[in-house]
């Protein structure tokens, strides 16, 4: 892991981790051009954004309205099906230039230009579908904006929420849906698409790779993330590497699942004999 990667680490350690700048270091790590300058540019550019809003909006609508009309109708923010083709929209510094990306980076953007300015935000982490909130997250959602930023900035109603979430799971809009979302826990989600982005692409097996180093690095993640680094590097050709790492998993796993900790441990036996 390069120096962006120890800073994203730091970052991610922090008391109140930032949510862009932690969005542009992970952007970094995975574009090799991406220097110092270019972040410090994103950074302003997140700033003058901020700048362009009205002052002394204080209703949650009258917010959504003039975000939406910035971001949306002035600056072009939005989506559309073939960006979730590209690698660059889950990559903030890409998305800032280009004004396109997924629903989570755009609602990224929304959420750090809206806080620079003063407004209620919050990311909302419905499944399948990132959106934003304004208002307080823990009123009534009569009393509350959901906005979609991947749509222009779209105001969204309850109905809405709860057709994007049938569509996305077949079951019905949980009220947990439309807590607020944490920056580390957008993190994650963006490193899980790009890991989603990159597994079905071989050609791109170190962008899993760097995506799987981040969230490793997270202050908390699930011990599987370890076993799927170590399959990745067999696959990648480094067996010694991805063998040492089956056997620290399956001593991990060992002392609650011994027969599991012994599958591991003949896969690892498996990846050295691909030395021979």
């Amino acid at each position: 892991m390069t120096d962006w990667g120890q800073e994203f680490a730091q970052e991610a350690r922090a008391e109140r981790p930032d949510l862009a700048r932690l969005c542009l270091l992970l952007g970094a790590a995975f574009d090799p051009a991406v220097t110092q300058r270019d972040l410090d540019e994103a950074e302003i550019e997140l700033d003058r954004l901020a700048g362009l809003l009205p002052y002394g909006v204080r209703d949650p609508r009258a917010w959504a309205t003039a975000l939406g009309e910035l971001l949306g109708a002035q600056e072009g923010f939005h989506g559309l099906s073939t960006d979730y083709q590209r690698l660059e929209s889950s990559l903030l510094h890409h998305v800032l230039r280009r004004g396109r990306g997924l629903p989570i980076l755009l609602s990224v953007v929304w959420l750090e230009v809206a806080r620079r300015a003063g407004a209620p935000v919050y990311g909302v982490a419905l499944p399948g579908h990132f959106v934003v909130g304004l208002g307080d997250p823990y009123a009534a959602l009569s009393e509350r904006v959901l906005a979609d930023p991947f749509a222009g900035g779209r105001a969204m109603t309850g109905t809405d929420a709860e057709l994007l979430v049938a569509g996305a799971t077949g079951e019905a809009l949980d009220p947990s849906m439309l807590q607020p979302a944490d920056s580390l826990d957008i993190v994650r989600r963006i490193l899980n698409n790009i890991r989603a982005w990159a597994a079905p692409r071989p050609e791109h097996s170190d962008i899993a790779l760097i995506a799987l180093d981040l969230a490793l690095l997270l202050p908390s993640h699930p011990a599987r993330l370890r076993y799927e680094r170590a399959q990745l590097l067999v696959q990648r050709g480094d067996f010694l590497m991805g063998a040492a790492e089956l056997e620290s998993y399956a001593e991990v796993v060992a002392a609650v699942e011994p027969t599991a900790a012994d599958r591991i441990r003949s896969r690892a036996k498996a990846a050295r004999a691909m030395l021979n």
